[in-house]
């Protein structure tokens, strides 16, 4: 089932607007079957450029989903991973075990960590009563 991930976040990849770093991401996840993708879109005032990890979330959102099952985030050849403000995001909406796997341009996965790894001692809706 990871394939169609792969699949989709290179796809997304593929179209990111990254003019400034030529950094392209694409990230896809699977909620209740469905995959949702998105890639980062930058944006000139850099910090309102958005993530493709928040691209993703958003149009899972848009379609009513609430719970990210698996992720895939694909960058350079290194392990691309999410940056603290998209670890939150995933938090939102992931349990400590959610699986987020890295992948490089060719589709190989990299590395996989939980979001547990990633973000340790999260805060999280459950914080909020």
């Amino acid at each position: 089932m990871i394939q169609e991930l792969i699949r989709e976040a290179l796809e997304a990849r593929s179209r990111a607007y990254a003019p400034y770093s030529r950094f392209q991401v694409g990230a896809a996840l699977r909620c209740e079957g469905v995959v949702h993708s998105g890639c980062n879109v930058e944006n000139a005032a850099y910090p309102l450029g958005t993530c493709a990890e928040a691209g993703a979330i958003a149009s899972m959102v848009r379609a009513g989903g609430r719970r990210i099952e698996e992720i895939v985030v694909v960058g350079g050849d290194a392990p691309c991973t999410p940056c603290g403000g998209c670890r939150q995001k995933l938090r939102e909406f992931g349990l400590p075990d959610l699986r987020v796997h890295m992948i490089s341009p060719k589709g190989d996965v990299l590395l996989t960590r939980t979001l547990a790894d990633l973000l340790p001692d999260a805060f999280g809706p459950d914080h909020l009563g």
